[in-house]
């Protein structure tokens, strides 16, 4: 009885495909002009760069034959990177020191840190919209700092062994807290998946090891170690080293890493649901290695040329592997009404939401 009220329901389920519609060729003339740009002005015009990027990618993304938009402010990006040089500039200052404020200005930076990523996340949903209906994140400051500060510490405490509890509460909390207008979303996969995509994680990362083993990369680190104490050594075997090593961090990141993307994204978003409305991503595992060793050779050969191709061809792939499942007709979504907040949170909220992201 269950299975035939199962396939009612999905019966019923209107299908919606995501799709980008955006061409290589017509995003380079955006992206040569944002780059020399951001050159000429020494990085001042990158916030506006993002700007425009975003919203061709944003716009040119589609669903239902509606184009999503970012309304982002220029300004706002800008205050955040400032910000952000800011904390990275005084955190960089006090360890070339060596000054014992080093530990305080960590813990300063740890403290306002959630706070600025919670206010990122407020930006950066606020300004993006799908026909009219704009975006909003509720999360509180409490579950900010439990997730971008405490379940941090625990994992590194752990040495790692709650990352994936760590990543499962924060996708919890952003998406659990997301809403569309008046429709809120939902997030539905437990820790256990997370552990289990993680260790095909941790086997990835084994094979490349016994991939250095069988270079011999890791004896060859000892012997270094020692020709470096008694100040001889082989600079044949130094190359050597240094061509292995990198050839296995690029395997890790044109295989293991799209490996590990295609499985948690899909695991993210098949679990995430937007009101009664079901989400599906079916990301190709085998195809993104594809598309990523592709673009890295393309790029590299091309001298960077290649990189808005790249880009284009990642955004559609990545739109194709999701379609949203509809329990009844999308026109029914409306906008959320307006916050009733006072002066001074109206203020705060548009002096503080910033994206720190960089």
């Amino acid at each position: 009885m269950d299975d035939v009220q199962i396939d009612r329901f999905s019966v019923s389920e209107q299908q919606h495909q995501l799709r980008f519609t955006g061409y290589g060729g017509e995003y380079f003339r955006i992206w040569i002009v944002n780059l020399l740009l951001t050159i000429v002005t020494v990085g001042l015009y990158s916030p506006w760069a993002k700007v425009r990027r975003l919203q061709y990618f944003y716009r040119h993304t589609e669903l239902a034959g509606s184009g999503f938009d970012f309304h982002g402010s220029s300004f706002r990006i800008l205050i955040g990177r400032i910000v952000a040089a800011m904390m990275f500039g005084v955190y960089n200052y006090s360890v070339k020191m060596q000054s014992l404020w080093t530990i305080a200005i960590v813990a300063v930076i740890a403290i306002i840190m959630p706070w600025l990523l919670r206010n990122s996340l407020r930006f950066r949903l606020y300004n993006s919209s799908w026909r009219g209906t704009r975006f909003h994140f509720s999360g509180s400051l409490r579950g900010a700092y439990r997730v971008f500060l405490l379940n941090t510490l625990l994992s590194l405490i752990t040495l790692y062994l709650l990352a994936p509890f760590a990543h499962q509460r924060l996708k919890a909390y952003q998406h659990g807290n997301s809403c569309f207008g008046q429709t809120r979303f939902s997030f539905h996969a437990g820790a256990g998946k997370f552990y289990r995509t993680y260790l095909l994680l941790l086997a990835g990362s084994f094979l490349v090891l016994l991939i250095a083993g069988f270079t011999g990369l890791l004896p060859l680190l000892a012997q270094l170690s020692s020709q470096a104490s008694a100040k001889q050594i082989d600079p044949g075997r130094v190359v050597y080293f240094i061509i292995t090593t990198w050839a296995l961090i690029i395997l890790m990141g044109l295989v293991v890493g799209p490996l590990f993307h295609a499985l948690i994204t899909n695991l993210i978003w098949s679990n995430t649901r937007l009101g009664e409305h079901r989400i599906e991503c079916r990301m190709s595992a085998l195809r993104l290695i594809w598309i990523t060793v592709s673009n890295f050779v393309l790029v590299v050969v091309t001298l960077g040329f290649f990189a808005p191709w790249a880009m284009v061809r990642m955004a559609r792939f990545q739109a194709d592997s999701i379609r949203l499942l509809a329990a009844s007709d999308l026109q029914e979504f409306v906008a959320a009404e307006h916050e009733a907040i006072g002066a001074f949170g109206e203020e705060a909220a548009s002096i503080f939401d910033i994206d720190i992201a960089l």
